[in-house]
């Protein structure tokens, strides 16, 4: 496991995305359901930060051609993605969250 600190808990707001950048990888956090989860922060299909986009139903929605993906699993959910975004372990100590790159 390489986890690397990536925010601290109380910069997540519940069902807003959070862009960090950890090394060389964008990455997108989210609180949902008061779980911190971590996804790969660009979409599959064109280049688009997904932190830019809107939260709903635990799906994360591209802000340039709305494609849905699961912030659970990755998983594309509706055109024009069809690819699955990169998920990451997350583990939270003492008020910081951790990724697992």
């Amino acid at each position: 496991m390489a986890l690397k600190f990536a925010a601290k808990l109380a910069d997540l707001v519940e069902d807003e995305p959070l862009g960090v950048t950890i090394g060389e990888e964008r990455i997108a956090l989210y609180l949902l359901d008061g779980e911190v989860h971590a996804t790969h922060n660009v979409c599959t299909h064109q280049f688009a930060l997904l932190s830019d986009g809107y939260m709903e139903d635990g799906c994360i929605e591209c802000p340039l051609h709305q494609g849905r993906f699961d912030i659970r699993t990755g998983a594309a959910q509706c055109a024009p993605v069809t690819q699955p975004i990169r998920v990451y372990g997350v583990q939270v100590e003492g008020g910081e969250v951790f990724v697992d790159l």
